[in-house]
């Protein structure tokens, strides 16, 4: 257990380094903080090649038996992202013209939209899967400024809890420039208490049936994302 803990933290640093290095000569406004004790909302994807789609909408597979479960909690009072991430099969070394290849991007499903978030792209924690954990308050930046204007700017967490289904998550690598993995977000309950719609929960895992959630991607999302979190706090 000692060694996980010893693996999850040089994973955290390391993603973190990730992000400066990528964010150099470009404004890095987000930045790295503690875990806030409440959140306003949480949301999972499960990401799978077939999703990927090329930057004018066209279906682009990605890399060929890869996955990626990604699970975001926010706290959209602070303009505060906690993020778990963990890519299976995708192949490294990653490639984006943003400052990161992993992000939140303003897009529905089959269709292509701009990065609102870049996060610190996941590395190898020695179980042969690439993992990224932490957590980041805007205001954000992507690097990304096609207009003159970074699409991170103005950005705020509460349009992802306005309408989750409006926002996908992805990895780049440089094999699979358009996505090595994506999938839409959809939103699970905290501590049993469906959150997004005007309520805090306080963090933990031990809630209502998850089957109310109706549907069994966001039943193995929640699941993934409450197993996780006990793993990284061993």
């Amino acid at each position: 257990m000692t060694r996980t803990r010893t693996a999850r933290a040089a994973v955290v640093a390391g993603a973190m380094g990730v992000v400066a290095l990528a964010g150099t000569g470009t404004a890095s406004a987000e930045t790295e903080v503690a875990e806030p004790a409440t959140f306003t909302s949480a949301f999972t994807a499960m990401a799978t090649p077939d999703g990927v789609v090329n930057t004018d909408g066209v279906p682009t597979p990605g890399e060929p038996g890869a996955s990626g479960s990604f699970m975001y909690r926010i706290n959209s009072d602070l303009e505060i992202i906690c993020y778990d991430i963990t890519l299976t099969g995708v192949t490294p070394p990653y490639q984006s013209p943003a400052k990161t290849s992993t992000h939140i991007h303003e897009a529905a499903a089959g269709e292509s939209g701009p990065p609102r978030i870049a996060l610190p792209d996941p590395v190898e924690d020695g179980s042969g899967d690439l993992v990224s954990s932490g957590c980041l308050q805007g205001p954000f930046t992507t690097g990304v400024a096609p207009d003159g204007t970074d699409t991170g700017s103005g950005f705020s967490l509460a349009e992802i809890e306005a309408d989750p289904s409006a926002f996908a998550t992805d990895n780049h690598t440089a094999a699979f420039v358009a996505g090595a993995v994506r999938g839409q977000l959809t939103q699970v309950p905290i501590g049993g208490i469906e959150t997004g719609a005007g309520g805090t929960a306080e963090d933990g895992t031990s809630g209502a049936p998850l089957a109310a959630l109706g549907g069994s991607l966001a039943l193995a999302g929640a699941a993934a994302f409450g197993l996780h979190r006990r793993a990284v706090r061993g």
